[in-house]
């Protein structure tokens, strides 16, 4: 059996700053039909939020909001390249986009429009500064452990916003009726923050379940990361642990909310202190681990930085995987 024992090292102490320069982020795409009737612009921004990067191209484009599709919110303070459809009939308004910030790298056909969760996972390339010897030893060997056991996989403090704590109060006023607001985007992130500080706060208590392990319970809902579908299993065997270890299958967590599979029997006994029925959002389960695939870690001597270049699954948080490399304890 593996013991996956998080944050069990020493903390190390590096520079790490969200920027154009030191953060950078590539979506990997879906595979694209390449015929259709709408148009994917592949875009590299620059200190430029995914929700402004849209605004910016809906008034270049002179069509509403809701036309535009994307498969995922990248980061403000990074370079990051991403994808984004809009109908094949604006084609000819594209020359009209003219900004510093904005690239247009290339263009292509598809046959639908991109939703959220459009994408294969995220590639990031990361900068660490201040890094000398020991502390390239201690990355590489936390690095090839948390490749090997996984980490845990928390929302980032970006899911949350920078008044967390006001905009978790506004969701429960929203939620009690107290609080009304015509903006449909900011209600939504108001309450899938609200539902991602569920999830963390339940997956904290799972791993001091078993002193910082994970520990399979029964009833638990897991994802197939082979077939990408979810089963719940009511007896952990050994084919359940052997999988497990053998990263074909991960333990799931609930962002509580409508329309969601909720687990079972002993499990469900801890869920439930984690859940709300009066969460009137769409509900998802959440893979509780990730496992990041390490491409490639380059050490630059003279200015003591270390280069990450690493893949996480989507909708998960590079931040949160450069924590786990600090060793430090989650906050939220």
């Amino acid at each position: 059996m593996i013991q996956r024992e998080f944050n069990l090292e020493k903390q190390i102490d590096f520079s790490f700053s969200q920027n154009e320069y030191d953060f950078i982020v590539k979506e990997i795409p879906i595979d694209f039909s390449k015929k259709g009737n709408f148009l994917i612009l592949k875009i590299k921004k620059r200190n430029l939020s995914t929700w402004d990067m849209i605004e910016s191209i809906s008034k270049y484009l002179r069509i509403e909001l809701n036309e535009i599709g994307y498969a995922g919110l990248k980061d403000k303070n990074a370079t990051t390249t991403q994808y984004i459809s809009i109908p094949k009939k604006y084609e000819k308004e594209l020359k009209n986009i003219r900004s510093n910030k904005i690239e247009i790298k290339e263009i292509f056909l598809h046959d639908k429009k991109l939703n959220i969760g459009d994408l294969k996972a995220n590639r990031f390339i990361i900068n660490l500064k201040d890094i000398d010897f020991i502390k390239l030893n201690q990355i590489e060997k936390i690095v090839k452990k948390i490749s090997k056991i996984g980490m845990p996989n928390y929302f980032g403090f970006q899911r949350f916003g920078k008044d967390w704590e006001k905009n978790i109060e506004k969701a429960k006023e929203l939620i009690n009726g107290d609080f009304h607001i015509k903006d449909r985007k900011l209600e939504k992130m108001l309450l899938s923050g609200y539902q991602s500080l569920y999830f963390n706060s339940w997956l904290v208590y799972r791993l001091k379940l078993n002193k910082n392990d994970f520990e399979l319970l029964d009833g638990d809902i897991f994802h197939n990361l082979e077939t990408n579908k979810y089963f719940t299993s009511k007896k952990i065997d050994n084919n359940i642990k052997k999988d497990f270890e053998n990263k074909k299958i991960v333990p799931t967590g609930l962002l509580p909310g409508n329309k969601v599979f909720r687990s079972i029997l002993q499990s469900r006994l801890i869920e439930q202190k984690f859940d709300n029925n009066e969460i009137y959002e769409k509900g998802y389960r959440r893979d509780a681990l990730i496992f990041p695939e390490i491409k490639n870690i380059n050490y630059k001597k003279e200015e003591k930085i270390c280069t990450l270049d690493f893949i996480l699954s989507k909708g998960s948080y590079a931040t949160v995987f450069i924590e786990n490399i600090a060793n430090k304890n989650f906050n939220f």
